[in-house]
């Protein structure tokens, strides 16, 4: 999930600020006052292959901390939960190592 922050931050640095002001400046409203925020960065970390990996591995545990903002709008932190079986997956999450050159000759030349 570091790298996942990390990419996030490099390549989506601005959208992510205005995301946290957002949330911060409107704790009753956030989730629907800040979603076109929310996208804005789900747009920009699309293209990062560590991205779309933790997406695709770990959309169960996000979809639940997803519905668990939803019911929760005033009191997010009654889903730490599921925040913690979020991130247990995102940490597993690795990019498929590539071939070695050697590797890359083995394959050739079979």
């Amino acid at each position: 999930m570091q790298a996942a922050l990390e990419i996030t931050a490099r390549y989506c640095s601005r959208k992510l600020e205005q995301y946290g002001q957002c949330v911060a400046a409107k704790p009753e409203s956030w989730q629907r006052d800040c979603h076109h925020l929310k996208m804005s960065i789900a747009r920009c970390t699309s293209t990062h292959p560590i991205i779309r990996q933790i997406c695709q591995v770990c959309a169960e545990p996000f979809l639940a901390f997803e519905e668990c903002l939803r019911k929760n709008e005033a009191g997010i932190g009654n889903c730490a939960e599921h925040v913690h079986r979020f991130l247990q997956c995102a940490e597993t999450v690795q990019l498929p190592r590539s071939p070695s050159a050697g590797e890359i000759k083995s394959l050739l030349a079979s």
